[in-house]
This record gives structure tokens, sequence and C-alpha cells, in this order.
């Protein structure tokens, strides 16, 4: 028969849970808090031995990141013209915008669809809409929800239509909007 008395010491120290066993402590936690002490020291590896980032490859004309920790300085400018504004990218003059802008409703033009237009390659100049709804090269226009016009290459596309930044300034959309907009193909 089981003597009470180690029933009860057995059932007083379950209660009491397993932070009371010592050696369960030692098996268990402190080897966890070893495994995280030792794995937590491995980001440090590349700030204590300098010369194995220094002797890394780097392709022409792109810099190293900047290591972990340290801020970043400045971004780096936009295609060649180092322009940090939209108004410093869009290279098209006043006489093209008003030109894009003045563009008459061809006759004979007929209705792509509406498409939702994020902002193209800033660096690409001119008016023109990337889109997967023409499959070759074209002239159209484009029409906003507002009334608003302008006229643009058309151009094929591969997934989501892009329009170009003077086209998103001459129909004073914001930058970072989708917005949604009629297609027409001349």
């Amino acid at each position: 028969m089981v003597k009470a008395s180690a029933v009860s010491k057995t059932v007083s120290k379950i209660a009491r849970g397993p932070m009371s066993d010592y050696p369960f402590a030692m098996r268990i936690i402190a080897p966890m808090f070893l495994m995280l002490a030792l794995t937590s020291g491995c980001s440090v590896l590349d700030r204590i031995v300098p010369e194995r980032r220094a002797s890394a490859a780097t392709p022409e004309g792109l810099t190293e990141p900047a290591p972990v920790g340290e801020p970043l300085t400045a971004m780096q400018p936009v295609g060649q013209t180092g322009a940090a504004t939209a108004a410093a990218l869009d290279q098209t003059t006043a006489a093209e915008k008003k030109a894009a802008m003045a563009a008459p409703v061809a006759a004979g033009e007929r209705a792509l669809g509406k498409v939702a237009v994020s902002l193209g390659n800033p660096a690409e100049q001119g008016f023109w809409l990337r889109t997967t709804l023409v499959s070759a090269p074209g002239k159209g226009r484009v029409e906003t929800a507002g009334g608003q016009s302008v006229a643009v290459d058309l151009l094929p596309g591969q997934s989501g239509a892009q329009l170009s930044l003077a086209a998103f300034r001459a129909l004073g959309l914001t930058l970072t909007d989708l917005p949604e907009v009629t297609v027409f193909a001349n």
C-alpha cells in the first residue's frame, strides 16, 4: 500500500507547480535562456569581423546597404535627374501639357473600358498609359470620373494599368491614389 504521507507530498508538489522543482528549472528553463543568449549574438558577428563585409564583392554602381542599427542618411535620386519632387521629375513643357489637355475627342473613338491606374515610372517622360486593354501601341485618351481628359499614347502592359507622371499631374490626380479612368482608343 502507498503511504498517505508520500501521496500528500506528491499532490502538494504538483499543486505548487513545476517551478518549485529546482532540477526541472535547471533541465528545461536554463538551456532555453542559454540558446536565446547564443543566437542573439549572431548579429554582432558582422561588427566584430569587418573584413568579411569589406571583402564581399558589390556590383559596379550599387552601394552597400547601411549596417543594421545605423540610420539612413539620404535616399538615392530617381533616374539621373536627382530630383526629389514630382514637379522636378516632370520634364514636359507647358505647350506639351496644353496640347495634351486640349486634344479634341476624335471621330470614331471607341471606349476600351475602365481601369484603376497607378503611377508609372516617373523617369519615363511624356503622356502615356500602359494597360492590358491594348495589344499594340496606339493613340488614345483617358478621362477621369470628374470629366478631365488628356490625350495619351496607349502602350500594351502585362499587369495593372500605369499612367505617366505628366498625365497624373495634368489631370490633377494625387500621385498616391488609384483613380479609375475610362480609356478611349482612336
